[in-house]
């Protein structure tokens, strides 16, 4: 029996004990938290099984009251293969198309979301995905940070960006306000959340009083970074680089041996200012109801 899950903190054992991917399993609780505090204005649907063996988290997001996410399935590895994953699914979508659905996604309700898509890796979850009729509509790739690496031409970078009036700080109170002009209210949220949660920052780049550049880490979970983004205005100075590392060098300091850089968009500007390299993959898969 698939009912409303009414303790949500208790699918964070089941979901830790139930991923394959161990890249994860140690933020299992970090996803959860997250996804259970997503942004006002979000229809959600927790549902688990009676027994405890199953939970999927779905929801819709405002901007297209249309779609629906599928964000987090979980099953016990004892209870497979006895069609309970495509039970929570079914019951997910019955749900979703109660709020408005006419369409779901397997994937990620940014801002707020565990992953992008299906990780390519995740072999049982395609399988399901494809039993259930759902399509491969897009893909998305996360690059990976290794956080021991040093950049030898950050001090350089740094003195350049001084030298033309450009400081790089802490955010403050007015950052998400700044974020929400120009790239709106997705990465608005995910800077405030960036600044009110244990493990998160993020930092600007500010000459004369005025903010050119953002980065933040964080805000979904503590290994991941992200968003960034920089202003016309600072285009060439090498803002980006530097706010990069600074968010980085937070995280290695808290003790991650790598950083997720999530749905990495510059894939050429990644790679040469930490060597990030492309590794994590995922479908984004989509059904019509």
């Amino acid at each position: 029996m698939i009912v409303d899950l009414q303790d949500v903190s208790a699918a964070e054992g089941l979901f830790a004990r139930a991923l394959d991917l161990p890249e994860d399993a140690a933020e299992a609780g970090s996803l959860v938290a997250r996804l259970a505090a997503p942004p006002a204005g979000r229809l959600v649907a927790r549902l688990g099984t009676a027994d405890g063996s199953g939970v999927v988290f779905a929801s819709i997001n405002d901007s297209d009251p249309g779609l629906g996410h599928i964000e987090l399935l979980a099953v016990l590895p004892q209870a497979r293969r006895r069609g309970l994953g495509s039970a929570l699914v079914r019951a997910a979508e019955e749900r979703l198309a109660d709020l408005g659905a006419d369409r779901v996604r397997l994937g990620g309700n940014p801002p707020c979301y565990a992953w992008p898509g299906i990780d390519v890796r995740y072999t049982p979850a395609v399988c399901l995905a494809r039993r259930a009729g759902y399509e491969v509509s897009d893909t998305a790739w996360n690059m990976t940070a290794d956080l021991a690496l040093s950049s030898p031409e950050a001090p350089a970078d740094e003195a350049r960006l001084e030298e033309s009036g450009v400081k790089v700080l802490p955010a403050g109170a007015d950052a998400p306000d700044w974020v929400r002009s120009i790239w709106g209210d997705g990465w608005a949220w995910e800077v405030e959340e960036s600044l009110d949660r244990r493990g998160a920052g993020c930092y600007v780049a500010v000459r004369d009083g005025e903010i050119l550049g953002f980065a933040a880490y964080g805000a979904n979970r503590p290994s991941w970074f992200g968003p960034m983004g920089t202003a016309p205005a600072a285009e060439g100075l090498g803002v980006g680089r530097v706010l990069l590392r600074r968010c980085l060098a937070d995280q290695r300091a808290a003790g991650h041996a790598t950083a997720q850089i999530g749905w990495a968009g510059p894939i050429g500007f990644y790679s040469k200012a930490v060597a990030a390299r492309l590794e994590r993959v995922f479908w984004l898969c989509t059904k019509t109801l």
